[in-house]
């Protein structure tokens, strides 16, 4: 099953929120519009600044584990070099 990691930002170098799911157009769609009660509300982190797709879940589900571990100043990094001005992603091919 595919899947993906994804990285939300309340704004340029903001909150930020990392997840995993198997259809990453629908969950934008449930963080952007409030659909999810959690930290993504709570904080309004819904722009899609980074993501990674992988074959299958298992595989997502480490690397987002890894990234949570990851220091803040790692992160940024990640997200500043494949998207230096935080654009949002949502409407990207990506999806």
């Amino acid at each position: 099953m595919p899947a993906a990691v994804y990285i939300l930002a309340s704004n340029r170098n903001g909150t930020l929120y990392i997840g995993v799911t198997s259809n990453l157009s629908r969950r934008l769609y449930e963080h952007q519009n409030g659909l999810i009660d959690g930290f993504s509300k709570t904080y309004g982190v819904t722009r899609l600044v980074h993501a990674e797709r992988f074959e299958r879940m298992d595989e997502a589900i480490l690397r987002e584990k890894q990234l949570k571990k990851w220091r803040r100043s790692w992160k940024i990094d990640l997200i500043e070099r494949s998207n230096p001005e935080w654009l949002d992603l949502s409407s990207s091919a990506l999806l």
